[in-house]
Formats: C-alpha cells, sequence, structure tokens
C-alpha cells in the first residue's frame, strides 16, 4: 500500500527520482502515468492500471462525460520504466497538463501515487474541510478517527 506525502525535485533533466522506500514494489515491473480530472498525476503499477483503463473502455465513446474521461486517462496515459537508479522520464506534455516545474509532491493513495505540483497540492489541501457538523460522505456513516 502507498502512502505518504512527500516533496521531490525533478532534475534538469525532467526526471522524477523514486524514493527509496517504494522503490522495490513501485519499479519491479512497468507503470503507467496519467493525468487526473483534479489537475494532477496518477502513477499506477500496470498490474493496478489494466483494470481501471478496462472499465473506462467499456463506457460509451458517445457520452461526452465518458469520452472525456477516456480522452484524458486513456488519452494521455503513458508506460514508463525505470532507469537503473530508480529515476522516471516525465513527459513534457503531462509536466504542462499538472503544471509541474521543478518540485512536485508524490501523494500514496493506496494502489497508486498522486503526482501533484507543490503549489497545486498546497491548495488542494487548504480546501479540504469538513465543517462542525461533521459532514462525511454517506459512505462514511458512523465513522470515526
Amino acid at each position: 500500500m502507498f502512502k505518504g506525502a512527500t516533496l521531490l525535485n525533478i532534475d534538469g533533466k525532467n526526471r522524477l527520482a523514486i524514493p527509496t522506500k517504494y522503490r522495490e514494489e513501485l519499479l519491479t515491473g512497468s507503470l503507467v502515468l496519467t493525468a487526473h480530472p483534479h489537475g494532477c498525476l496518477l502513477l499506477y503499477p500496470i498490474a493496478a492500471w489494466r483494470p481501471i483503463q478496462e472499465k473506462i473502455m467499456q463506457l460509451s465513446s458517445f457520452d461526452k462525460k465518458s469520452s472525456g474521461l477516456q480522452r484524458l486517462l486513456v488519452g494521455y496515459a503513458e508506460d514508463l520504466s525505470s532507469d537503473n537508479t530508480g529515476r522516471l522520464l516525465i513527459s513534457s506534455e503531462l509536466r504542462e497538463y499538472a503544471s509541474i516545474n521543478k518540485n512536485l509532491m508524490l501523494v500514496g493513495q493506496g494502489s497508486h501515487f498522486e503526482l501533484w505540483s507543490k503549489e497545486a497540492w498546497t491548495k488542494q489541501i487548504k480546501q479540504i474541510k469538513i465543517n462542525d457538523k461533521g459532514e462525511l460522505p454517506d459512505e462514511l456513516g458512523g465513522f470515526s478517527l
């Protein structure tokens, strides 16, 4: 399970060094990097990505929302492999999509990572608020920390 948030730098050749604690699990096979509708990137091990791609491609291409999601998630999807030192090359298209320049946040989400520009991550975190009534999604009814 991937968890935690880590601030990382992209080197001059647009490569991202995967932290050592994730390398063994993350870099043993192929990876997929793609765009997310919220403006970040998603990094999946190929085994976790395949069922998502299959489900997305079963949606109707005639439905505007479905075809938009297909264009974004599958259209931007890139197969990645690391170099000998555990670095991943992030394409200019994906860096531009997510406004990633020098710094980024690598945020574990269980089966995958989100990659956010430092600025966008800070903005996202500031927007997360649970009001005084403790309103949570219906799926979390009765949930407590």
